[in-house]
């Protein structure tokens, strides 16, 4: 059974501002993309979410198949909690001196602790998400050597080498070209609906034709949550036009799937 991430009337306060406002969602298994303008408060939330980030007030819970109430996630050791949430930053933190093998490996320290030897189930998870993010045949590569969009591919299999039940992702589709953001986006669906193990991938995203893609939307602007809802729901359509200032415009194509374009008006 999937985790469940629940966030209550939580408000966030970075200096004299309220990054976020008593804002209370849910999240369990299916893909959810979280949207806004830029300041919306995005990245506060999934850091929230993550127990990265303090709270003024409010509480950020899991529940998983566990007897007993559900944990505290600003209160559950990290450890602990990395069992269960795994975390990709918007700004990648790992040397690039290291390999792309050895920056996947590090996925794994969430299993087997800093002291733990990788075994076969180890280098069989990294080998698996190598293979998904298709950066296997430069495994060998340190870091440094990569461009953009490579690195980005490595970060994100480290992520999926924890084998964590919830993702939580920050702009996962930086640096990436048109093909491999379509490929990202089939993965979070493919991980989202895996029959034997599925998995709860939350994301935060720019790109809104992939947004729109996602099982379900987060609309959030101004530290508060706007919509919440799948892409095809009208008034999730309505709220993303609004808090973008009318700049974009949702359409349907011939099967009737949303898709967004840029509501054009130069004057």
């Amino acid at each position: 059974m999937t985790p469940t991430l629940r966030m209550q009337d939580v408000t966030v306060r970075l200096g004299r501002r309220d990054a976020l406002q008593r804002v209370s969602l849910e999240v369990g298994v299916g893909w959810t993309a979280l949207v806004g303008p830029n300041g919306a408060g995005k990245s506060t939330l999934l850091r929230a979410l993550a127990g990265l980030q303090p709270v003024a007030s409010g509480q950020v819970t899991i529940r998983t198949n566990e007897p007993g109430p559900p944990m505290d996630v600003h209160r559950t050791a990290p450890a602990d909690r990395a069992r269960l949430l795994a975390w990709l930053a918007q700004q990648g933190d790992v040397t690039g001196e290291l390999t792309v093998r050895e920056t996947v490996e590090l996925g794994r320290i969430a299993r087997l602790g800093l002291l733990g030897t990788p075994g076969a189930a180890d280098r069989t998870a990294v080998d698996h998400a190598m293979a998904l993010t298709e950066c296997m045949p430069w495994q060998h590569r340190r870091l440094h050597e990569l461009s953009g969009g490579e690195r980005q591919r490595v970060l994100l299999a480290r992520v999926l080498a924890t084998e964590a039940p919830m993702l939580l992702l920050d702009e996962p589709t930086t640096h990436l070209d048109a093909p491999h953001q379509v490929a990202l986006a089939r993965l979070f669906r493919s991980l989202a609906h895996a029959p034997a193990a599925p998995r709860a991938v939350l994301s935060v995203l720019h790109d809104l034709p992939i947004a729109l893609q996602a099982d379900r939307l987060l609309v959030l602007d101004a530290g508060a949550l706007q919509a919440d809802g799948p892409p095809t729901d009208p008034a999730v359509q309505a709220a993303l036009v609004r808090v973008f200032g009318g700049a974009i415009r949702i359409e349907s194509d011939a099967h009737g799937r949303p898709r967004v374009a840029l509501a054009l008006d130069l004057g």
